[in-house]
């Protein structure tokens, strides 16, 4: 579920995104009814505007000038249209996702973030958040998923285009010295916030938290559920504590301690962990997944390269097929953006209250259709089967 709502960058976030930094989550609850925009007449309410806002900024918007403000609002307005677009789209086409399927994306969405029920109800809370709201988030994205789906599902790549593609990027395909790394982290600062439990808030409370980590592995608990239960890094806790493959050079360049390094690629072994490792202002117990000890290069025959170079030339028609979806459908609508239409017409301020303000303003009147550019994406670019990631 994670990546559904990032189809395309007029997707809001996905609903990961949205538990800890949504498109509508956090802000005042004040209810302001000013209508922002519409697409085909359905409104967006200009307090999902300020509450993208206020997330973007870290809860503190007041830390921008007016026109940085401006120019925030009309992209995050211009976002949320694109978004209604593609949806409504989808609405016409019958594309949109069943009860089921919704219910299953955000079991997921509650598995992964390491959640129980409890926690995951209190985190909506917390946040403004209702059932309600995420399971409308979560329909929008499936929806506009399905869509783009319909048309991306015809590409076909054949052979002769993977052969051409590997002759002329060669020197991509490159298996290099590295290794596979899960890690478990323990921070001692506050991230209560980010919904991590267990939080330790200072140096004792880590240190004790991550002997104690240190003592359940050697117990033989499984790595990735402790990870899942103990870590306080988002990402390690969604992935079990997954990191996946680094380079020797990466490892280097994101300040691993030298003799961790020489430890990963000498004496330990596959499957083995570490013991607590402090750098970098916090702890962490680091598990060997995979060791490549030499740089090799790939061929078109080996493992996984053809379906690499496959997979990378298809994303390449995605994005360039959303594109065409979106501009269409924008082409078909008919979009009024009030905001920018109140810019307009209120140059010396732009059209704006203060930052943060919760008091209603008066609706902008009617804009003339605007056509939203289509968001732009650079070419994916092809990597090796086995390409190294960057050690996070």
């Amino acid at each position: 579920m994670g990546k559904i709502g990032k189809v395309l960058a007029v997707s809001c976030l996905a609903l990961s995104g949205l538990l800890a930094s949504g498109c509508t989550s956090g802000g005042s609850t004040t209810k302001d009814n000013t209508v922002a925009a519409t697409v085909n007449g359905r409104g967006i309410l200009l307090q999902e505007v300020e509450r993208s806002l206020n997330s973007q900024t870290g809860g503190n918007p007041s830390q921008l000038n007016q026109l940085q403000l401006a120019s925030a609002r009309l992209q995050i307005l211009d976002s949320l249209i694109q978004r209604e677009v593609l949806y409504q789209r989808a609405e016409r086409e019958k594309l949109l996702p069943t009860e089921t399927q919704i219910d299953g994306v955000i079991a997921t969405e509650q598995q992964q973030s390491g959640m129980t029920s409890e926690d995951f109800d209190k985190t909506l809370q917390s946040q403004n958040l209702s059932m309600e709201r995420l399971r409308e988030e979560a329909k929008k994205d499936l929806a506009i998923k399905a869509l783009q789906d319909k048309y991306s599902g015809q590409i076909n790549i054949n052979d002769r285009e993977v052969e051409d593609y590997y002759n002329a990027n060669r020197t991509q395909f490159v298996n290099s010295r590295g290794v596979a790394l899960a890690m478990i982290v323990v921070d001692p600062a506050d991230n209560s916030s980010q919904g991590i439990k267990d939080d330790a808030k200072n140096e004792t409370d880590a240190k004790l938290k991550i002997d104690n980590i240190y003592q359940q592995l050697q117990g033989k608990a499984d790595f990735a559920t402790v990870a899942r239960a103990k870590s306080e890094d988002v990402e390690s806790i969604r992935t079990g504590g997954d990191i996946g493959f680094a380079t020797e050079e990466a490892l280097k360049s994101n300040n691993f301690p030298p003799e961790l390094i020489a430890n990963f690629f000498g004496p330990m072994e596959v499957g083995d962990y570490t013991q607590p490792t402090h750098f970098g202002n916090r702890w962490y117990v680091f598990k060997l997944a995979e060791r490549r000890l030499q740089t090799e290069n790939l061929t078109l025959d080996s493992p996984g390269v053809r379906q690499q170079i496959t997979q990378g030339l298809t994303n390449q028609r995605k994005q360039i097929l959303n594109a065409a979806l979106l501009e269409t459908a924008i082409n078909e609508a008919k979009i009024v953006n009030n905001l920018a239409v109140q810019m307009l017409n209120n140059p010396s301020n732009l059209g704006l209250r203060p930052a943060g303000s919760t008091g209603s303003q008066p609706a902008a009147s009617p804009a003339t259709q605007s056509t939203p550019a289509a968001a732009t994406s650079s070419p994916v670019t092809v990597s090796p089967a086995a390409s190294p990631s960057s050690s996070k």
